[in-house]
């Protein structure tokens, strides 16, 4: 989402780190690029204004200016200051005392709300938490059914509304079957308009009154630019929202909403969706994305991703068999399963400090084909093949080939990648998993 904005960034910051010394007029100048890449980003205008001004104060003082590395503090102060734009810290789900408690979505039609709902219940079940949904969206065709089928993908439990047609009574109902079956937490997906009306704040208003929800959370389109920032502060206005979730940060906006609503409307960005599917969403750490805007890596997130995926006992057999040199074409498919579950290559090289520097680094990541690919060549191998990649010669490779609907280039390609990362990870032998564990990865 930001990658035009870090490459303009980046550019800026190469000049003035080429600098011996800084001026007044140098930094006045880096300035007005700054301003210009921001507001290209679709950021607010008042937003980039005070952005701009309070850097500028920052970077002129005498003690940036008479540094050693006066460029590099002037990044440090935009860095520092893009994280206190986002809001600082990241900002945690309020429960409250109540059993069950309430989470409300909100959000114009579109937004992705009943997704994210989902999304929402499953992050919540991995804090220990047991959760249901809830649908009151009588209005969209197989709004209801839609949110009954991901849930089941989650194992969550869905209220059963049967033939209620009223939103605010399902939610009540819902809210009381959730404490009778003891349920900790409750989502509750309401419905959406194309655009605000008094009809549909009503609607919210009352549901808000009869189960008191622990959070209100506005469900913004990130692709909608500042009008999703326009959207929530109407919101909030009008029923009171703690927070925002920034769907399809994936997608390709010039991700100026994320760098607005915090400073426009007051509210956090609580989590940002990231893909289409039931895990992809993640909790907003300002600082983070700040670092990853300004092209420093993510490592933080990056270690989070590996730990999630990465069993401990796992790993130390992987290390053993990388000691014995063993690393088989098996071990080889597994290990390229583990990293697409942590999601998209590119942006998980993203993560990586310095990567995004790389100007052809979409061509380096593979994608969702070269993996099935991979995964059906060594699907088509035999067990023998799998243990001892050397057996496969010329008449193998044509088998396999065939077998797996590839070509031999296809297959060459495949075993020279296997061959460069067994080359590879026996070069890390002596940090061994251990280096996996910080993050570094062997592929």
């Amino acid at each position: 989402m930001f990658e035009n904005l870090s490459e303009k960034l980046d550019g800026i910051f190469r000049k003035l780190k080429g600098r011996g010394r800084l001026d007044e007029e140098n930094i006045q100048a880096a300035m007005k690029e700054i301003r210009m890449a921001l507001l290209e980003a679709d950021v607010n205008f008042r937003v980039v204004r005070d952005f701009i001004d309070d850097v500028k104060k920052r970077a002129v003082g005498q003690e940036i200016m008479d540094s050693i590395t006066p460029g590099q503090q002037v990044v440090k102060v935009v860095h520092d200051r893009l994280i206190e734009l986002m809001g600082g810290v990241s900002s945690q789900l309020k429960f409250g005392s109540r059993i069950p408690a309430p989470i409300m979505l909100t959000g114009l039609q579109g937004c992705g709300k009943t997704t994210t709902a989902v999304k929402l219940a499953r992050h919540v079940a991995a804090q220990g938490k047991r959760v249901t949904l809830v649908s009151a969206d009588v209005y969209r065709p197989a709004a209801m059914q839609q949110l009954k089928v991901l849930g089941a993908q989650i194992g969550a439990g869905v209220f059963d509304s049967a033939d209620l047609r009223d939103p605010v009574e399902i939610c009540v109902r819902a809210v009381e079957e959730a404490r009778r079956a003891g349920y900790e937490v409750i989502i509750v997906d309401t419905a959406g308009r194309l655009a605000i009306d008094a009809e549909m704040m009503d609607e919210l208003k009352r549901i808000k009154t009869l189960i008191n929800p622990s959070e209100i959370l506005f469900v913004a389109d990130a692709m909608t630019g500042q009008d999703a920032v326009n959207a929530a502060g109407r919101f909030n206005e009008l029923l009171g929202i703690d927070g925002v979730i920034m769907t399809k940060m994936d997608g390709d906006a010039r991700g100026g909403a994320a760098l607005s609503l915090k400073a426009v409307i007051g509210k956090p960005i609580k989590f940002v969706g990231v893909g289409e599917k039931v895990d992809a969403l993640e909790v907003f750490h300002p600082d983070r994305m700040a670092s990853r805007i300004l092209g420093m890596g993510d490592v933080l997130s990056l270690v989070e991703k590996v730990q999630a995926v990465v069993d401990e006992k796992d790993a130390r057999t992987l290390e053993q068999k990388i000691r014995k040199n063993e690393f088989t074409l098996a071990d080889f498919r597994s290990q390229l399963t583990q990293i697409r579950k942590m999601g998209s290559i590119q942006d998980i090289l993203g993560m990586i400090p310095g990567m995004k520097k790389i100007k052809n680094l979409g061509e380096m990541a593979p994608d969702d084909g070269e993996f099935v690919r991979i995964g059906a060549i060594i699907d088509s191998m035999t067990a023998k093949e799998r243990r001892n990649h050397l057996l496969i010669d010329g008449s193998r490779r044509k088998r396999i080939a065939r077998g797996s609907g590839t070509t031999i280039q296809d297959v060459n390609r495949m075993l020279k990648n296997y061959e460069e990362m067994r080359k590879m990870m026996k070069r890390m032998t002596k940090g061994g998993i251990k280096s996996l564990r910080r993050g570094n990865f062997p592929f």
